[in-house]
């Protein structure tokens, strides 16, 4: 399939969620944003779009605001709501809300629960085209800032995203929320109290198990010594080979 230019960002193609329960509707979008390049999920109901969001981590999300099981709004207001931590959804995620109903209180009420933007229907597709472009430009902006790069290892918080020479690494919550917190500045020693209390919500050190065998998980999944044991205070991320840090 032909990718066309106004999709691509770094040379990669963007995934699209439709949580849409008009069949008409739906095939419209599916057929329109396939033919652009996009890579497409498609949901009927609130608890299907959400349960792909913390699967399938979209770009950006269409969301009706009138849906079988729910509003649209309800989506938007679980996404926004999310820590980033304690869930596998992303808070960052553009969000642009459909809606047949084009009265001001409604777009207002959209874009106040969290709404990126806000689209009534009927609408023309390249509209709809160029507002995903303008919400996604937004956005790889926005990650590019928070994107944190250690040797060749890339952390990108918004994205959940976790990169080894160029490979995906796939991280558990617990152990992409460590990753994380050790990213967020590379180098310094965080304490296991820090650790314990930030990942786990602990107040207290108590037993260090938990975290030692996450830690140790997350040592032999990036290997070449990013994540080191400081012993007796806690852990920090290199990018040194081990044996340069030891």
């Amino acid at each position: 399939m032909r990718v066309r230019p106004w999709v691509r960002m770094n040379d990669a193609a963007f995934t699209v969620l439709v949580v849409e329960d008009d069949d008409t509707t739906r095939t419209f979008l599916a057929d329109n944003l396939t033919a652009d390049g996009y890579e497409l999920i498609v949901a009927a109901r609130v608890r299907d779009g959400l349960r792909m969001l913390e699967r399938q981590y979209p770009d950006i999300a269409i969301v009706d605001v009138g849906l079988p099981d729910g509003s649209g709004l309800d989506l938007v207001r679980a996404v926004r709501e999310a820590d980033g931590t304690a869930t596998r959804l992303d808070p960052s995620t553009p969000l642009l809300l459909l809606s047949g109903r084009a009265d001001e209180l409604d777009r207002v009420r959209g874009l106040e629960k969290g709404a990126d933007d806000f689209l009534c229907k009927p609408f023309s597709y390249p509209e709809l085209r160029a507002r995903i472009g303008a919400l996604l430009r937004r956005a790889e902006r926005r990650r590019g800032a928070t994107r944190v790069r250690i040797g060749e290892l890339v952390v990108d918080p918004a994205a959940r995203d976790v990169r080894l020479r160029g490979e995906r690494v796939v991280l558990s919550q617990k152990e992409f929320a460590l990753l994380r917190l050790l990213a967020s500045d590379p180098g310094r020693v965080f304490t296991k109290l820090e650790l314990l209390r930030s990942v786990w919500g602990h107040e207290s050190l108590g037993t260090t198990r938990t975290l030692d065998s996450h830690a140790c998980r997350l040592r032999t999944k990036l290997g070449g010594g990013f994540v080191v044991n400081v012993w007796g205070v806690g852990y920090r991320l290199v990018d040194l080979p081990l044996e340069m840090v030891l």
